[in-house]
C-alpha cells in the first residue's frame, strides 16, 4: 500500500512540475514577444506568486514523501509532517482564493498556459488534500504549531507589499508590479484600505484552513502510521 501512495506522490510531484515548467516557458515566450528586457526580474515576479510558490512546496512535499514511503515503515518525521500540513493549507487556500476572486482573470506573469493553470490552482490543490487525508506517515500535529504554519504567509505578504511599489512592470510601464489584482492599491477601489481588507480576510482563511488541518490531524480515524 505504500507503494502504491508513493507512487501517487510521484504522479501528482510530475504534475506540478509539468504546470510550472509550461507556464514558465509560455511567460517566457510573452515575454520575448513583448521585448521585456530585464528577464530576471520577470523570472523573480513569476517566482512571486503565492500559488507558484505552494506548488514548488507541494512537488518537494510529494517528492520527498515518495522517498519516505519507499525506504522507511511507521511515522514520517515530525517536522516533515508540520510541513506537509503547512503545504496542504497553502494549496488549499491557493484552490478558495482562485475560484472566489480570481478565476477568469488575466494575471500579470503573461500569456496563461489554461492547463498548467488548472493543474495549479485545481487539480495539485485537491491533490495536497487528499494526500494529507489518506496517505500513510502523518502524525498528529500539536495546536501551538498552528503559528509556524502562519509564518510563510506573512513573510511572503510584507515581501509582497514592501517590494511591490519599487517594482517595475514592463510590460505595463508602470512603476510598480503586484502579483494578484486585489494586493495592487493602485487599481483597488479604497486603495490600501481595501488591500488590508483583504490580507486580513485571507489570513484569517490560512488560519482556518491551518486549524482544520491540525484538527483532522489529531483524529483517532485519520492518524496514520
Amino acid at each position: 500500500m505504500r507503494i502504491a501512495f508513493g507512487i501517487g506522490r510521484l504522479a501528482a510531484a510530475g504534475a506540478g512540475i509539468a504546470a510550472i515548467v509550461g507556464q514558465l516557458l509560455t511567460s517566457l515566450g510573452y515575454w520575448s514577444s513583448h521585448n521585456v528586457q530585464n528577464i530576471p526580474l520577470a523570472i523573480t515576479n513569476f517566482f512571486s506568486f503565492f500559488t507558484i510558490l505552494s506548488n514548488v512546496g507541494a512537488v518537494v512535499v510529494f517528492l520527498f514523501g515518495a522517498f519516505l514511503l519507499f525506504t522507511r515503515s511507521g511515522s514520517d518525521p515530525r517536522w516533515f509532517t508540520l510541513f506537509r500540513a503547512s503545504v496542504a493549507t497553502y494549496m488549499i487556500v491557493t484552490g478558495i482564493v482562485y475560484n472566489l476572486l480570481l478565476r477568469g482573470i488575466e494575471l500579470p506573469q503573461g500569456s496563461t498556459l489554461e492547463w498548467s493553470n488548472e493543474i495549479l490552482h485545481v487539480v495539485v490543490p485537491i491533490l495536497a488534500l487528499l494526500d494529507w487525508l489518506f496517505t500513510p506517515g502523518r502524525q498528529p500535529i500539536e495546536w501551538n504549531q498552528l503559528w509556524r504554519m502562519l509564518v510563510f504567509p506573512i513573510v511572503w505578504a510584507v515581501y509582497t507589499m514592501i517590494r511591490g511599489p519599487f517594482t517595475p512592470n514592463e510590460l505595463t510601464g508602470a512603476s510598480y508590479w503586484y502579483p494578484y489584482p486585489f494586493l495592487n492599491p493602485y487599481i483597488s477601489h479604497n486603495g490600501y484600505f481595501s488591500v488590508a481588507f483583504y490580507i486580513v480576510l485571507i489570513a484569517a482563511v490560512i488560519g482556518l484552513v491551518a486549524a482544520g488541518v491540525i484538527w483532522l490531524s489529531r483524529r483517532g480515524w485519520f492518524t496514520q502510521r
